[in-house]
């Protein structure tokens, strides 16, 4: 099985900080680095602003924290509360990651990204004063990784993806016993 396994650089599996269209002005919904919760795939809130600035994204990208210490805490998750062909925004400081058609699959990405295979290449490459350190993001791309094949991908983001989702299941029941 690993014989279906390659060192590839990460720019050559994943689209970092796409190219995405959002006029300045419109209102669309934004993720504050606030509303993301460490080592949590999910985003539970976000709020209507006008685009002024920011990453832009869409469902499925995963988005990382760059700046210190919100990388250091976790701060990665992976966008699921727009709609079909929504564009949404966020902070400068994160960096976006984006699945490539036929290369690589959305939910091995996130994993991926959180794991320590990227994020300690990432807080080692960090560089600034040192309250405001920032990843390197050429350093990210150009990272060589082992990865498997698309087929392969898919089949562990979706065992993981499977756990995430029964994780949130039970902490939307144990909110509702609560209540």
């Amino acid at each position: 099985m690993l014989d279906k396994w390659s060192i590839r650089k990460i720019c050559d599996i994943i689209d970092v900080n796409p190219k995405e269209s959002l006029s300045k002005g419109k209102t669309a919904k934004k993720i504050p680095m606030d509303t993301l919760r460490p080592f949590c795939r999910d985003i539970l809130k976000y709020e209507l602003s006008e685009y002024s600035g920011g990453v832009k994204f869409r469902n499925g990208d995963t988005i990382m924290a760059r700046i210190t210490p919100c990388l250091e805490n976790g701060k990665t998750a992976k966008v699921s509360i727009l709609e079909d062909n929504e564009v949404g925004f966020g902070s400068t400081e994160y960096i976006v990651f984006r699945a490539i058609d036929g290369i690589s699959d959305e939910d091995f990405i996130y994993y991926l990204v959180c794991s320590p295979i990227v994020r300690e290449p990432a807080i080692k490459s960090m560089v600034g004063s040192s309250g405001r350190q920032r990843v390197q993001t050429d350093v990210l791309k150009n990272l060589k990784i082992c990865v498997p094949d698309l087929e392969t991908q898919c089949k562990i983001g979706s065992l993981l993806k499977s756990i995430d989702d029964k994780i949130l299941l039970n902490t939307k029941i144990n909110e509702n016993l609560a209540a």
